[in-house]
């Protein structure tokens, strides 16, 4: 099962460290194809002021440090295109935001490279559309049919993170696992699905506890991983704080997934 985890956002050297090392076990645990997640820059906050991150140079640093000292395989967020090569360096998986999902010339100048490229579906996109956007990755890489084991073999994966619904708020289509699995890998992305975009004047909030029903919820209806945003103390965090977990709270979801995954006869 894959499993992708860490803060929203690198707050500082201290808090990435910290999270990572209350990750260990995720690593450990041969059940997990682990990735440890933390953005560089966020670079669609509502508002200008807002804490974006330290940047590509300090950010990239940062990871390859966790990566040398842990061992984690990574992913982060790739904004614009000139970002790609220096990112491509450091990272293993490449994540393109929800709201970049249809932007071409971000998708085409990710899939120039060799990683794994994570397509998170826009809040705004029906799910069959998604097809359209892997087949500008694959078609980039010479592989020219949308299916679940070419996109698998050429590494796109697709993660689902709730639809808008009116304002300020988002609902997951659980229809939309089943129709996306049909051409690429499926991640389910616990913590975003439950943010409440604008909520709380100026920034996003979110309901925290329908994060562990809705990953309870992805893992029988059949996902091939799970993303989940964690923090030691979600009310300091600097971004997304108001959707995040506890690493406690997580280690919880995460046993309730396997034990899903057992009752269904899954392989685990």
């Amino acid at each position: 099962m894959i499993l992708i985890a860490g803060p929203c956002v690198i707050e500082s050297k201290e808090s990435l460290f910290r999270i990572a090392e209350g990750m260990r076990d995720f690593q450990k645990d041969d059940r997990i194809d682990f990735y440890f997640k933390a953005s560089f820059d966020k670079a669609n906050r509502t508002c200008l002021d807002s804490f974006r991150g330290p940047g590509l140079k300090e950010g990239l640093a940062l990871l390859k440090e966790v990566q040398d000292r842990f061992g984690y395989k990574l992913l982060t967020d790739i904004h614009e295109t000139w970002q790609v090569k220096e990112v491509a360096k450091v990272v293993d998986v490449l994540q393109i935001p929800a709201f970049l999902c249809r932007q071409t010339d971000l998708l085409v100048e990710a899939a120039k490279t060799d990683k794994i490229v994570n397509v998170k579906k826009g809040q705004f996109m029906n799910p069959s559309d998604m097809e359209y956007s892997v087949l500008k990755i694959l078609k980039t890489r010479g592989v020219f049919e949308a299916n679940y084991e070419n996109s698998k073999k050429a590494g796109v994966w697709l993660t689902e993170r709730g639809s808008s619904f009116g304002y300020g708020n988002l609902v997951v289509d659980m229809r939309s696992l089943k129709i996306m699995r049909e051409f690429a890998p499926v991640i389910f992305d616990a913590t975003h699905s439950v943010q409440m975009p604008g909520a709380e004047g100026g920034k996003s909030g979110g309901k925290r506890e329908f994060v562990a029903p809705l990953s309870r919820a992805a893992a029988a209806v059949g996902v091939d991983g799970f993303f989940f945003e964690s923090h030691f103390d979600p009310s300091i965090a600097l971004s997304d704080g108001a959707n995040m977990l506890r690493l406690e709270e997580l280690k919880k979801s995460i046993k309730d997934i396997f034990a899903i995954k057992e009752a269904l006869g899954e392989d685990v």
